[in-house]
């Protein structure tokens, strides 16, 4: 194995511990716009509620071998990824075995880098992206180790900055003790509506706290990427000229571009 390529593989966690931000929604479609830039791309679902998997198009009762055989069975990486037919985009799904995996990780030797050492032989991608589930757990810490960089995206909602400084002691924890490497790529902003004040307030306080680590790209809250899910795909194949479309694509040319300027 060349291990210099293994060393240049960018893994991204998409991660926030608060549900309903918008997390798988940014996770797919970052993946799908990637790919349509000519990106080879492989999406890590570790949620057990497995949402990515289905959101791409693959149907649970199709998977024979899941991220659960490769953290609890040591199975290979590629006994287990599937290609997607959206440009690019593979995954490693997720089942509801997945679920029992916290508990059984519990007393395996390298627990919190077994997912890090599975994605070793990730060589065949450009990027892979991690979808968290929404809690702080071991399948959480799982992904921050094997990660290189987060994303965080915030709801401009109320509380939206709730549970925030638990995700960021999490995090300086992983970088002390387990992923010295791991950085913060930035925040996202989701369902953004520019006609109220309550989303312009809760984005407002979000860049004034968080600066440049802001992407200036924002997610508005359109239908088409709410309904994009229950068709089994991104926002962009179904709805190419949709509002949510050039938004999560303006957002993965602004993730390339930061990622190709930290690399430089």
């Amino acid at each position: 194995m060349d291990m210099m390529e293994v060393r240049t593989l960018r893994v991204t966690a998409i991660a926030n511990q608060k549900g309903g931000v918008g997390k798988t929604s940014t996770c797919v479609n970052l993946c799908a716009g990637l790919g349509l830039m000519g990106k080879k791309i492989l999406l890590v679902d570790m949620d057990p509620q497995s949402n990515s998997t289905s959101g791409l198009g693959i149907e649970r009762n199709t998977i024979e071998m899941s991220v659960y055989d490769i953290l609890v069975e040591n199975a290979r990486l590629e006994q287990c990824v599937i290609e997607t037919e959206w440009k690019g985009v593979s995954v490693l799904p997720s089942t509801i075995d997945l679920a029992g995996a916290e508990v059984e990780l519990v007393s395996m030797i390298s627990r919190e880098t077994r997912l890090k050492k599975a994605l070793n032989d990730a060589t065949l991608y450009d990027h892979v992206i991690i979808d968290c589930p929404p809690s702080l757990g071991l399948l959480t810490l799982n992904s921050l180790v094997a990660s290189n960089s987060i994303i965080i995206p915030i709801q401009c909602e109320y509380y939206a900055l709730e549970g925030l400084s638990q995700l960021m002691k999490t995090i300086d924890l992983v970088k002390s003790h387990l992923n010295a490497s791991l950085t913060l790529d930035g925040l996202l902003l989701t369902m953004f509506d520019s006609r109220t004040r309550l989303s312009r307030d809760v984005a407002e306080e979000v860049r004034s706290r968080f600066g440049d680590h802001v992407y200036k790209s924002a997610i508005p809250r359109n239908v088409r990427i709410s309904e994009a899910p229950s068709h089994a795909m991104p926002v962009q194949y179904y709805d190419a000229t949709s509002p949510g479309t050039t938004a999560y694509n303006k957002f993965a040319k602004e993730v390339l571009k930061r990622w190709q300027s930290k690399e430089a």
